[in-house]
């Protein structure tokens, strides 16, 4: 779902034991934000207080969507380790070293699919095993091994695997996908664009040694940064729409207005004077702007 970059200079890492090097390949740090994300849609899903029941099947939801999550974390880093070892930010991992064979790290990746799967299937439902395995191949698959290599647009196809987490947490809690669970989607959609190509401004030529069609490395750093300004102003409508439909009220209206604009503002100065310092403020902002976002929908369901 997210680029998240918390590695951002390339820089001696000590050695790790192996099981370290597997959590790794989990990108635990994306995973957590996937499985934030879901959580909001199984809140959102249940009127009022949920009951210990229900909170036991968000529990259990959650480390489906987890192990899931993470067995598509590390397929990517199996079928990247190529790329992965020609980036700064990413060649310390694990597969990129060659420190795990590619038959244990496809096993791994097989384990965590097949046992997230199962406890999806037997202790939520059908429907949540389903879209979650959905999105793992939309991720491992369809963005990783076909979209990534071939087209520019890559980030904003593929970005539809990564705004699934509230629609399988809205699934898990109702067995169905609702209207609301769609505007998280669009929400999170929207938000994939600017967030990822902010990162690949700074990143740039990371990007063109890697060989990928990054749209900084075929369109320029003009014509990016104007795609991320014009992405925030639809996001900032897409952040309305909770309010607009009657899942909120005014306190996540407020939120979501005073993000927007901010997210808005910065995407505008980086349009008419760009900076790798301020691409990397865009970058942090848009992992504030999400977080807070959906803590204000989660505050405003209880709340209000």
């Amino acid at each position: 779902m997210s680029a998240i970059d918390p590695h951002p200079t390339a820089v001696a890492r000590p050695s790790m034991s192996r099981f370290q090097q597997f959590y790794v390949l989990t990108k635990p740090r994306v995973v957590q934000l996937i499985v934030f994300c879901a959580l909001i849609g199984m809140v959102l899903a249940v009127p009022g207080l949920p009951s210990w029941m229900q909170l036991r099947q968000m529990v259990v939801a959650c480390l489906g969507i987890w192990l899931v999550a993470g067995a598509a974390a590390a397929f990517n880093c199996l079928v990247e380790k190529g790329i992965d070892a020609r980036m700064k930010r990413t060649a310390w991992r694990p597969t990129a070293k060659n420190e795990l064979g590619d038959g244990q790290t496809l096993l791994f990746s097989a384990l965590l699919c097949t046992g997230g799967s199962v406890l999806l299937y037997f202790s939520v439902n059908v429907l949540t095993m389903w879209l979650t395995l959905a999105t793992f191949v939309g991720y491992a698959v369809v963005y990783t091994v076909i979209l990534k290599p071939l087209t520019p647009q890559n980030i904003v196809i593929g970005g539809a695997s990564g705004a699934m987490p509230p629609v399988l947490g809205w699934a898990a809690m109702t067995g169905d996908v609702g209207p609301e669970a769609m505007i998280l989607f669009l929400i999170i959609f929207l938000w994939t664009p600017p967030h990822f190509w902010a990162l690949a401004l700074y990143r740039v030529e990371d990007y063109r040694k890697s060989g990928l069609p990054m749209l900084p490395v075929t369109h320029g750093n003009e014509f990016t940064r104007l795609q991320v300004w014009l992405y925030t102003l639809i996001l900032f409508a897409a952040c309305l729409l909770p309010f607009v439909y009657g899942m909120s009220s005014w306190l996540y209206l407020a939120v979501a207005v005073v993000l927007s604009i901010g997210f808005c503002a910065y995407g505008f100065r980086l349009w008419r004077n760009y900076s790798d310092a301020l691409a990397r403020k865009i970058f942090r902002f848009s992992l504030v702007h999400l977080a807070a976002l959906f803590a204000a929908l989660l505050l405003d369901h209880y709340l209000l």
